[in-house]
């Protein structure tokens, strides 16, 4: 008799190593996009910096991460994801979120500014810094994105049937955590005053940020070892009783249309892009916009902005597991956009006294630990295995849209009013509960219809409970 020799992904210890594995990638991707977050107020006087930026130069470069992903290339790589699978294509796409790394981290350095190259970029922008650093977060935005989708796609892989919404809610949460780790040190390791802030100040957490990244291409390697592993058990458990080796669905042109025509998975995608912009965007002007309404000093706006990721850490796993355990996603989403809407008024309109400004953030991200504990684990219940990484990457791709245009009009928002920073803040919260109200709206909508389609499973729970012996 052939000895059995279970699956690796039923072993506890290796599931959860698998997560912090995927967790701790998203970590350094995390704490990279968010670096300038904490002292995005700095751009409001660009005289001052060697870096010369604006604030609608950093609204650019912010929108920057969306272009390449909207544009195409997260259809295109979702497609590849399906067809080549995690491994090779991850692979691929976390090597490229690291060399985007290194060109936003070289376009923003004096070493580039002193450079043969930056008189070449000179003669087609007039600063260079930010062409180079704005083609970078592409590039980086890509490999991220793609990079998400894929850690996305195998945590389903790994917890079907399991923990599968408490693992995506941990792995936000870790994530989150490298969004936590840049609003608390940048502020630290960067020294600002109001006379003049060099480059060796404002490239610095770019620097400790492609540390964190090639750190993550390590615990990636360590990954595939173990999914390469579970394949092969696979293939030798089906070998054993005597089933055909079962091969994945090739991809095929038409899966997307598939995607697309499913309805659920477009209300997902709605709730998805106008939900994140409200917080993403947000966060990338946080302190451009309560320093002024609440009259605070920016180690404060720090503290308090850094309140959203530790929030999320604590009630993200916590919400995913009452999904595993108790169901009901559908009105999960409701609530957190509820509260998305609710804080953006008390950030907009409420005295400015700042523990209105900590009601409100702590509100935020509680609403932002709500919405994806629900969301992200609602998508395999309507979309087929195959199709995953497909789907995943058009969810990322319509998100991406409002990533990329929203922080640009943030931008020139805030730099039209220049002269009245409250007036500017009031504006920018204005676009965000509009934002807010078409999430409540879509979440109502993708309720309703799950209560018309019970077969889909939307609010039933996702643990399976094993048959009483």
């Amino acid at each position: 008799m052939n000895k059995v020799i279970p699956l690796l992904k039923n072993s506890r210890w290796a599931r959860w190593a698998v997560l912090l594995c995927l967790s701790l990638v998203m970590f350094a991707s995390y704490f990279f996009d968010d670096q300038f977050t904490t002292i995005s107020h700095i751009f409001k006087n660009p005289e001052i910096l060697d870096l010369s930026w604006t604030s609608g130069d950093y609204g650019m470069y912010g929108g920057a991460y969306s272009l390449l992903c909207v544009w195409g290339g997260l259809i295109i790589c979702g497609m590849l994801l399906d067809k080549w699978g995690v491994r090779v294509t991850g692979t691929l796409f976390v090597l490229l979120m690291v060399g985007g790394a290194a060109m936003v981290m070289y376009g923003i350095s004096e070493s580039f500014h002193n450079s043969g190259m930056y008189q070449v970029v000179a003669r087609a922008f007039d600063k260079p810094s930010l062409a180079l650093a704005y083609a970078g977060c592409a590039v980086f935005g890509l490999g991220s994105e793609i990079a998400g989708v894929g850690v996305t796609r195998s945590i389903a892989k790994w917890f079907r049937g399991k923990e599968m919404a408490l693992a995506m809610g941990l792995q936000l949460s870790l994530a989150r955590l490298g969004t936590a780790t840049a609003l608390i040190i940048v502020p630290r390791i960067v020294s600002l005053n109001d006379t003049y802030i060099p480059f060796s100040e404002t490239s610095k957490p770019a620097l400790v940020g492609f540390i964190l990244l090639m750190c993550g291409l390590i615990v990636w390697a360590v990954f595939l070892a173990f999914d390469k592993k579970l394949d092969n058990q696979t293939a030798e458990e089906a070998l054993r009783n005597a089933e055909p080796v079962k091969k994945e669905d090739k991809f095929k042109f038409s899966d997307i249309f598939k995607v697309l025509g499913n309805r659920h998975f477009i209300l997902i995608s709605l709730l998805c892009v106008f939900f994140y912009a409200c917080i993403i965007s947000f966060r990338r002007f946080a302190t451009s916009i309560i320093i002024p309404r609440f009259d605070i000093e920016s180690d404060i706006a720090s503290l308090m902005v850094s309140l959203i990721p530790f929030t999320t850490m604590i009630f993200t796993p916590i919400f995913g597991s009452l999904v595993d355990i108790r169901g009901k996603a559908t009105r999960w989403m409701i609530l957190g956009s509820f509260l998305v809407l609710i804080s953006h008024l008390i950030i907009g309109f409420a005295p400015g006294i700042p523990v209105f400004g900590y009601l409100g953030i702590a509100i935020l991200g509680i609403g932002y630990s709500l919405v994806p504990a629900a969301m992200w684990p609602s998508v395999p219940k309507v979309i087929p295995d195959k199709n995953l990484g497909t789907a995943y990457s058009l969810i990322y791709w319509i998100q991406n849209m409002g990533m990329l245009l929203v922080p640009i009009v943030v931008g020139q928002i805030i730099e039209r009013n220049i002269d009245d920073e409250i007036r500017a803040a009031v504006q920018a919260e204005y676009l965000f509960i509009g934002l807010a109200l078409v999430a409540i709206a879509v979440s109502f909508i993708l309720s309703r219809s799950s209560d018309r389609h019970p077969h889909l499973q939307l609010d039933v729970p996702n643990k399976v409970k094993k048959a009483a012996k």
